[in-house]
């Protein structure tokens, strides 16, 4: 079964989920805030997910790291960071099988996948 990483309230995972019912595709859902991204989890992820590409850079919370911080960012920092604030992490993302998990969701990138 696919799982689908969200953070409730964003817009993006809402239509992401929608479009995945709709095609009748099963699946399950975990949240980052409310179920936690645990380190085991993150490192999960990001066997299968370049670090960079894992950062939301468009997020305020992004936007609200003190510059230096920014600036100083290197791997162990990265993960660090993903953990104790998980909406920087890039959402959705669609794990569809042990290798594979999809960043980010814009309409008609789940189309090749069957329920």
């Amino acid at each position: 079964m696919l799982t689908l990483y969200i953070i409730n309230t964003c817009d993006t995972c809402r239509k992401a989920r929608k479009a995945l019912e709709e095609k009748g595709i099963p699946f399950k859902t975990h949240d980052l805030r409310k179920d936690g991204l645990s380190a085991s989890l993150l490192e999960h992820i990001l066997e299968r997910v370049p670090l960079l590409e894992a950062i939301n850079k468009r997020s305020k919370t992004w936007r609200d790291l003190p510059q230096e911080e920014k600036d100083s960012l290197d791997a162990t920092s990265a993960r660090r960071l993903l953990l104790e604030q998980p909406t920087l992490l890039k959402r959705p993302l669609l794990e569809v099988d042990d290798d594979t998990i999809l960043v980010g969701y814009r309409d008609g990138d789940y189309d090749s996948l069957s329920g």
